[in-house]
């Protein structure tokens, strides 16, 4: 860290001085013209590296929309219903769980620690007690204006990512993103979270099978200590 910090401060002076260096050299009486002088954009029509900066620096400021994810922070129990039987008439499974949310980052994005215990089919098709452990991360992207998170968990090693929207009329996230549980065999998927009022919320996950959505998954969220 000792080393970092001095590096941070080097690469920001050369960024915020380099412009006005070049600015200063290009109007010597020996090769300048007054068009040149009289554009401060670098060439290409792309931005100096000082307005570069300006403008990385305000799409780095919070806004309401961290705020509001950041409004869900706290301890969650959670219960789980999963439609795995292709039969449509067969009851889903049902597991239990918590789910921990924190703000990180000044702000900027969300954690959720998941841990719970659901049934899934062993090696040798029985079904089982298996503990899951997730970890998502939430945040809101200013640059492309939309939520965006990613998703992991002792279930696969891949990383999923998705974008989203949210409607303040209905109060509900809407996500969209690509999963590829085994090679080949990829899944478009569909996210929606509803948050009822401070204390409840619930997310439904869709996945088009064949061309056609199905709801697959629900998971119903109280919070553990009521606001």
């Amino acid at each position: 860290m000792k080393i970092l910090m001095p590096l941070i401060t080097i690469l920001f002076a050369t960024l915020i001085a380099t412009p006005s260096f070049a600015q200063t050299t290009s109007t010597s009486p020996a090769g300048a013209s007054s068009s040149s002088a009289a554009q401060p954009a670098a060439s290409g029509g792309q931005p100096n590296q000082q307005e570069m900066m300006k403008q990385m620096m305000e799409m780095s400021k919070l806004n309401e929309n961290h705020k509001l994810l950041s409004s869900l922070d706290g301890n969650w129990n959670y219960t789980i219903k999963f439609w795995m039987n292709p039969d449509p008439n067969a009851k889903p499974q049902e597991s239990k769980g918590t789910a921990t949310r924190k703000s990180v980052m000044g702000g900027r994005y969300v954690m959720m620690d998941v841990s719970g215990k659901m049934q899934m089919p062993g090696e040798d098709g029985k079904m089982k007690d298996v503990q899951f452990k997730g970890m998502g991360l939430e945040g809101y992207d200013n640059v492309k204006k939309k939520f965006i998170g990613s998703w992991i968990d002792n279930m696969g090693t891949g990383i999923q990512f998705s974008e989203g929207t949210y409607d303040p009329a209905t109060k509900t996230f809407t996500y969209t993103s690509e999963m590829e549980m085994v090679p080949g065999m990829k899944s478009q998927v569909r996210e929606v979270l509803k948050v009822a009022d401070n204390n409840h919320m619930m997310l439904e996950w869709y996945e088009n099978q064949g061309g056609q959505e199905k709801k697959t998954m629900e998971i119903n969220y109280t919070r553990a200590g009521k606001k």
